[in-house]
């Protein structure tokens, strides 16, 4: 390796570095400008809302002496909603949830009558996992039909 500086050529073919930075005033200008422009189309948008609002109440069609004026339809009580047919809408999404998963929980976790006159009960489900455990699955018999295509099977 040699020690000799390495000498760009011919810089001014290509030119240099930039020699003088990014005005800063414009960048603020901009700026200002921008948020200028955007309180401007603000005040319009709120202007037109405001003017259509009035003119719509000023030219609402009067209502008839002879019709009474009806409650607030937008406010709805429990007895309204009893009126509704079932499916009805959730009032409270995730307490009704919750109340929903406590109340399975529950069912899973305790004993139960079924049905007391043929003597079925209901166990909670780890007591049913562990009793399958030890006795294992129930097994049915094998079918008439079934037995004779095992056996046509297994003779082929």
């Amino acid at each position: 390796m040699s020690n000799e500086p390495i000498r760009n050529h011919d810089m001014g073919a290509h030119g240099s570095y930039e020699k003088q930075d990014l005005n800063s005033r414009g960048i603020i200008y901009f700026f200002f400008g921008l948020i200028a422009l955007l309180a401007v189309i603000y005040g319009i948008a709120f202007g037109m809302y405001r003017f259509l609002d009035s003119y719509n109440h000023a030219n609402q069609a009067t209502m008839s002496p002879m019709v009474a004026p009806e409650a607030d339809t937008r406010t709805v009580t429990d007895k309204d909603t009893q009126a509704f047919p079932e499916p009805r809408l959730e009032k409270n999404e995730r307490t009704e949830l919750r109340e929903f998963i406590e109340d399975q929980d529950r069912k899973l976790a305790t004993y139960d009558w079924m049905d007391k006159d043929k003597g079925i009960v209901q166990i909670p489900i780890d007591r049913a996992m562990d009793l399958i455990v030890q006795r294992g699955l129930p097994v049915r018999p094998a079918a008439k039909g079934q037995e004779q295509q095992k056996e046509g099977s297994s003779a082929q």
